[in-house]
Order: structure tokens, then sequence, then C-alpha cells
């Protein structure tokens, strides 16, 4: 495990998975946070994480929080206004 490289610049994934405690919003903060200053390709970025940190700490909440970014976002939909109201 490397603190600093090219996949995790600041550690801060790496930093996340030596908290006790951390909660799951928490680490949504940190992701957000790596995501924005990382300098790769998130997808195989996420993927080589989770090689590296997510095997050994199946239950830490940055695993969940680094799986659920695989995923794809959901579509877009209106949530409102008055195109959605019948009428």
């Amino acid at each position: 495990m490397k603190k600093g490289d090219a996949l995790d610049p600041r550690g801060l994934i790496y930093e996340s998975y030596r908290m006790r405690g951390i909660t799951e919003a928490e680490c949504r903060s940190i992701f957000l946070d790596w995501a924005l200053a990382v300098d790769a390709e998130i997808q195989g970025a996420i993927d080589a994480l989770l090689d590296r940190y997510g095997n050994d700490n199946p239950k830490h909440p940055m695993t969940t929080v680094l799986r659920a970014g695989l995923s794809p976002p959901e579509k877009a939909r209106r949530k409102g206004g008055w195109r959605s109201r019948k009428r």
C-alpha cells in the first residue's frame, strides 16, 4: 500500500482506510475530494483502489463508496415544476 502515488496523490483514500469509526458520509466527502484531484481515468482508478484496499476491507465504508462509484449515474429527470403537473 502506497501513500501519495499517481492513483492517490494526496493519500486521501489511504488515510480513510486507516481512520477508525469513519462514516460512509465522511467517506463520500473524501471520495469527492479525491475524484476532483486525481489525474487519471476515474473508473480505472476506482478499480485499482478496490484491488488495493477493498479486498482486505470488504465492510469498510470507503469500500462501499468506491463500489458505488463504479455504478452508472441515475438518469437525470425532472423533479417538479409546472410541466410535471397534470393538466
